[in-house]
This record gives structure tokens, C-alpha cells and sequence, in this order.
């Protein structure tokens, strides 16, 4: 795992009440929470950023009001579509064969 240094203002801990281990936790959090919210990343890998299993990073996601799953009305659409033919060619193949037999 890359480490990374970020110096802070004295007093930045004492201020908000936290050990260093706890905001640094805090500030994964954070952001992968942003990161996700602008659809950089999965929620898979916000929740590895996070140090959290999936399930946990779906909870913050909620506590924090950013929507879990990621996907516009037109996306929606376009795959409710592609399922939807999906199935029609599945049940078109397993029809008998409406042409008279001669």
C-alpha cells in the first residue's frame, strides 16, 4: 500500500476531537465517498480506499445522502432494452417452428 503525507495545522486534531488514526480513517471515508458521488470510481474500490467492506462503504454512502447506485435514466432504459430483447431472442429460439411442414 503507497503512503501519503499530508501536514496539517497544529492543533488540527484537538480542534476536532479526533486522534490522528481517526481522521485519517475519516478522510478515506471522505474521499472515496466524493470520488464515488462523481462516478470515478466503484463502490468496490471506494470501499478498499475506505478500508471498509462493501456493505459498510453502501451504509456511509447512505448516512453521507449520496445515491448507492450510480446510473441516469437513459443507462436504465438502455439496459432494461438490451434485457428485454435478450429475453425475446431466448424465447424466439425455443418456439417450434410456425412454417408448415410439406
Amino acid at each position: 500500500m503507497a503512503a501519503v503525507t499530508i501536514d496539517l495545522p497544529e492543533g488540527t486534531f484537538s480542534g476536532l476531537g479526533q486522534t490522528p488514526e481517526e481522521f485519517v480513517r475519516e478522510m478515506r471515508l471522505a474521499a472515496a465517498i466524493f470520488w464515488y458521488a462523481r462516478g470515478e470510481i466503484s463502490q468496490g474500490k471506494g470501499a478498499e480506499i475506505a478500508g471498509l467492506s462493501r456493505r459498510e462503504f453502501i451504509e456511509a454512502l447512505s448516512r453521507a445522502q449520496v445515491d448507492a447506485i450510480q446510473i441516469n435514466d437513459e443507462e436504465l432504459r438502455d439496459e432494461v432494452e438490451r434485457d428485454l430483447q435478450a429475453r425475446r431472442e431466448r424465447l424466439s429460439a425455443d418456439l417450434p417452428d410456425a412454417r408448415p411442414t410439406p
